[in-house]
């Protein structure tokens, strides 16, 4: 009877215990999947303080591990900050050159307008950084040179532009980097004030563009097929 009643809370004891395949597991990171990791937490910490404002310490801290991952995967924080403003280059650049798609000049002056807006909307943090000046331009380039590459896929359109209507196709480029400008300065504006809506924003950057100061339509339309 006693064997039994300890043969009894021996089996309950045991069942009390956790078993190992219950307990909670530390999950481990692949190297592609903490490098991944420390680029979210590196291009959010860039955008909110800045480069200067950013330490390892505080980047390794919030990933949880140690300053030597961090230098392992990325060699310090200069190194972290080139990838995390070359991937914002070549997205923003992908968007503007897949959104040139349109034959009629107006529209693709709407769409490279909202190709920058859609990328500060979708991607705040990234823009944030690409506007800050770089301290380290050698490898990353800066934001004016970004606007440059925009400015080059504009300035191929406005030539041929310009050769059909009898101007001189030598002055696209200064063309170009006018509008591709104004456009980028009124998106930093934009980013901050949100106000007004991106079409609207669009449409009234395309009215001047278009149309110029002297022809401003006073309620300006879209006429491609986005219209928000």
């Amino acid at each position: 009877m006693i064997d039994d009643v300890a043969t009894d809370s021996s089996t309950s004891s045991e069942k009390s215990r956790p078993s190992p395949s219950r307990r909670p597991r530390r999950v481990r990171m692949t190297g592609k999947e903490r490098r991944e990791q420390l680029l979210d937490i590196g291009r959010a910490l860039f955008a909110d303080k800045g480069f200067e404002g950013t330490s390892v310490e505080e980047i390794a801290a919030r990933a949880g591990v140690s300053k030597p991952v961090v230098y392992e995967h990325f060699g310090g924080k200069e190194g972290l900050y080139a990838v995390v403003v070359d991937r914002e280059m070549r997205r923003l650049l992908d968007m503007v050159q897949g959104a040139l798609t349109a034959g009629h000049p107006r529209e693709l002056l709407e769409q490279a307008a909202f190709a920058l807006l859609d990328y500060i909307e979708s991607y705040t943090d990234g823009f944030r950084i690409l506007v800050r000046d770089s301290p380290v331009a050698q490898s990353t380039g800066t934001f004016a040179s970004l606007i440059s590459d925009i400015a080059t896929q504009v300035e191929d359109i406005l030539g041929l532009e310009f050769k059909a209507r009898g101007f001189d196709p030598k002055l696209a480029p200064l063309y170009a980097q006018a509008l591709v400008g104004m456009v980028a300065l009124t998106g930093q504006w934009w980013l901050d004030v949100r106000r007004p809506k991106k079409a609207e924003v669009a449409a009234h950057l395309v009215n001047l563009c278009w149309h110029g100061l002297e022809n401003l339509e006073s309620k300006p339309r879209l006429i491609g097929h986005r219209k928000s």
